[in-house]
């Protein structure tokens, strides 16, 4: 734990959030030297949110800056986001971004400013080099931290990582500040409304067969990028539930299957792994591993160096998306699902 000292600066990433917000006063309580920095990401869409960070400084009577990070922003995330739907994927943004931009470009320019630290608004603990889960689990954010680097982990705090949302709203509240009842963010701070309606601006519909297992042609779909594994709705077929079992890019084929227990399976493979130790857990040993945000999580074991072996089926293991593991609270690390 740090010990509170004017000397130490500390750069927070304010996101005109409650969670940032919150992060923020903390460490100004505590004595530290504090700078908030605002991510200019999404040019006019963000700044409402931007007046709300600088209020919130204004309040704590901190320095606050506005980075702009639009042209990063867009290479590094959205661009990446796009290709990976082009290649039939799912991707998850919030992995590419928390490593590329709020923790490696804020991380640079806090360099640049002289801060000892960078801090956010995640949901998340830090305990040394080790991650953990956020004390509230229905906020816990580590899911989309597993791609942090050791040195990463080394510079960033996580103030209200170690506190409930309640507890939070209620401190935001006490403090008198401007965005104590401030709205939850969107998913994907990019997509304004749906998935399959900002992909429509980058993908023309690209029309094909829906198929069933046997091959019986069912139906037409409107083009693969706007369908993802394990989906239910939105498919347009009679008859149903329908869930989309796979996507063949080939034959510009969508699979479908009315069998929900088609869907379950074991095995994952995975690419792009990241340890944040550095070093990949033994084979055989026993795990807890994440397919989504919002799955439990199921216990399982890695058989090989890039294959995991749930315990049980799983529902709807999807290409492009994430498996993290965990050993009880700490996050191990992760990769991306092939």
């Amino acid at each position: 734990m740090l010990v509170p000292n004017k000397k130490v600066k500390i750069v927070v990433a304010m996101s005109g959030g409650v969670d940032s917000s919150v992060a923020a006063a903390l460490l100004k309580r505590a004595g530290f030297n504090v700078v908030g920095i605002f991510m200019n990401l999404l040019g006019n869409n963000s700044r409402e949110a931007a007046q709300r960070a600088k209020k919130v400084a204004q309040t704590l009577k901190i320095p606050f800056r506005v980075l702009d990070l639009q042209k990063q922003f867009k290479r590094k995330v959205i661009e990446c986001f796009l290709k990976e739907y082009r290649l039939g994927a799912t991707p998850n943004p919030c992995v590419i971004c928390n490593k590329e931009v709020k923790f490696g470009l804020l991380l640079e320019k806090a360099s640049i400013l002289g801060a000892d630290f960078i801090a956010t608004g995640h949901y998340i603990r830090r305990k040394g080099q080790k991650l953990l889960r956020g004390k509230d689990p229905a906020k816990d954010q580590s899911y989309f931290l597993w791609k942090l680097s050791k040195d990463q982990v080394g510079h960033i705090l996580f103030p209200v990582g170690g506190h409930t949302k309640k507890e939070v709203r209620v401190m935001a509240k006490k403090m008198k500040l401007p965005t104590a009842d401030t709205p939850g963010s969107q998913e994907i701070c990019f997509v304004p409304q749906t998935i399959n309606e900002f992909l429509r601006k980058y993908f023309k519909p690209k029309k094909g067969k829906i198929v069933n297992e046997t091959g019986k042609v069912l139906g037409e779909h409107q083009g693969l990028v706007f369908y993802t594994i394990g989906q239910r709705k939105g498919i347009g077929l009679a008859g149903g539930p329908y869930f989309v079992l796979n996507k063949d890019r080939k034959r510009n084929t969508l699979i479908v299957t009315n069998d929900g227990k088609t869907l379950l399976q074991k095995t994952v493979v995975f690419q792009e792994q990241n340890w944040l130790s550095g070093k990949r857990p033994k084979l055989g040993q026993r795990l807890e591993a994440k397919i989504r945000s919002r799955h439990q999580g199921a216990a399982g074991a890695l058989k090989k160096a890039d294959t995991f072996v749930f315990d049980k089926p799983q529902r709807a293991i999807t290409p492009g998306q994430s498996i993290v593991f965990y050993r009880r609270q700490e996050l191990l690390g992760g990769g991306i699902i092939r």
